[in-house]
């Protein structure tokens, strides 16, 4: 029976669904590596996980910086010894405006985060899951509902997620001599701060505001341990995991 405690590392653990995973995979019994750009935020899951801190580590990353991402890695390593999990989940969108009226950097800060950052985080899993032993691991993206159909105003968080399912199919095959899996997560409508705002009403395609149902966010957390938890000879490539009762299937 194998015993070895595994490691995941999670990016943009300070709230929301990174949270949930992270205290979902600490749960489990992980060692969790928690990634973000706000440390007060990392220390807080932190506390939450664990009051003595055992199985976690909280290393402030820019995910945008090749050299903040290698040093999140590196941490994670001298830790923990390895890295089995990789959940990439650090995302962020622009204003719901029309697109000519979006600022290029608006644009470029949503790529870099949502898509180089992705990359970046992926490129150095592989780095280290070719080489540890037993070697391989698996990558789990942070995709979303709009990686299938968008809303109305969101080109550059659309246009991402649509390229992070690319990068999925990519990796998983790339991966697949080295033993690394990589699937992806298409979340609907969970409950965050992010998300809070459906509460007052959210654009529709028809152009009228509603209101949208939600989900408690730890049912994210649940799905991506069964996702973690696979042997790396079985894969989810693609799951989504959505509120019931919300406008996706049939929407415009």
């Amino acid at each position: 029976m194998n015993t070895r405690i595994k490691t995941a590392i999670i990016t943009g653990a300070g709230s929301g669904v990174g949270r949930a995973a992270a205290l979902a995979l600490h749960s489990e019994g992980y060692s969790v590596t928690l990634a973000g750009r706000r440390l007060d935020a990392l220390e807080e899951t932190a506390a939450l996980a664990s009051s003595s801190g055992e199985r976690t580590l909280v290393v402030p990353t820019d995910i945008t910086d090749a050299a903040s991402v290698s040093d999140l890695f590196s941490r994670t390593v001298s830790a923990f010894g390895r890295v089995d999990v990789l959940f990439n989940n650090a995302g962020i969108g622009a204003r719901a405006v029309p697109m000519e009226e979006l600022d290029i950097e608006e644009w470029r800060a949503v790529v870099d985060v949502n898509l180089t950052g992705t990359f970046l985080c992926t490129q150095e899993a592989f780095r280290i899951m070719k080489s540890q032993q037993p070697k391989g691991g698996r990558i789990i993206n942070n995709g979303s509902i709009s990686a299938h159909t968008p809303r109305p105003n969101s080109a550059p968080y659309t246009a991402t997620k649509h390229a992070i399912s690319g990068l999925t199919r990519s990796t998983s095959l790339d991966g697949r001599a080295h033993d690394i899996a990589c699937g992806q997560i298409d979340i609907g409508n969970a409950l965050t701060d992010m998300t809070a705002r459906m509460a007052g009403g959210v654009a529709q395609a028809n152009g009228s505001i509603a209101v949208e149902p939600t989900m408690d966010v730890n049912d994210i957390g649940r799905a991506i341990i069964y996702m973690a938890g696979l042997p790396l000879g079985a894969n989810v490539l693609f799951m989504t995991v959505m509120a019931s009762h919300m406008p996706f299937v049939g929407r415009g």
